[in-house]
Formats: C-alpha cells, structure tokens, sequence
C-alpha cells in the first residue's frame, strides 16, 4: 500500500521560504515520476512541479525560479524548496506518485504579513 507523508508547511511571511517535504513508502520510490501539487481555498488542484526519475524537472510558470523540486531515491523523499513566497501562494501542498495516482494528506502553506 502506497503510503505519502507530507511535512514542512506553516505560517510565512511574503518574501520568506518554506521547504516541504514527502516520505513516501509502498512503493520502489526510485521507480516513479513525483510530483507537488497545491489546492487553494475555492479553487481547483494544480499540478506545482514534477521530477521524472532522472531527475529532469518541470514547473508552472507561475513558480519558475522560486520553487525548486527535488528527490532522495536513498531515504525516499520528494522535497519541494520554496522561495520568495507570495500571498498567492497560500494553499494546501499535496505530494503525488504519478505512478499510483496516490496522494498524501497535504500540509497547509499559508502566506501571509
């Protein structure tokens, strides 16, 4: 059973930076392409930024150049390191096996002075 944990989000104020993080277990990690996406209040899941399991990436253009993901195949970990936060970015943050179509349970970002 295919198992994501996220962690890392809280209060930030625009401009500052969080870093998120997913465990996952379940599944051979290494073998499947990940992905974050967020949920904001009323609005409709996105799809944030994706990592393939060599390591190419793919963003939004709406988190170019602040956001950056990344992948430990050895601890079973997707990361995504978030920078220069903006009100905007206020969201519930999902991690994602795109392999298995499963999702964690989220960890809520808010952005806000």
């Amino acid at each position: 059973q295919v198992q994501l944990v996220e962690s890392g989000g809280g209060l930030v104020q625009p401009g500052g930076s969080l870093r998120l993080s997913c465990t996952a277990s379940g599944i051979i990690f290494k073998h499947y392409m990940m992905a974050w996406y967020r949920q904001a209040p009323g609005k409709q899941r996105e799809w944030v930024a994706m990592i393939t399991t060599s390591d190419s990436t793919l963003y939004q253009d709406f988190v170019k150049g602040r956001f950056t993901i990344s992948r430990d195949n050895e601890k079973n970990t997707l990361d995504l390191q978030m920078n220069n936060l903006q009100v905007e970015d206020t969201a519930l943050y999902y991690c994602r096996n795109m392999g298995s179509g499963s999702w964690g349970q989220g960890t809520q970002v808010i952005v806000s002075s």
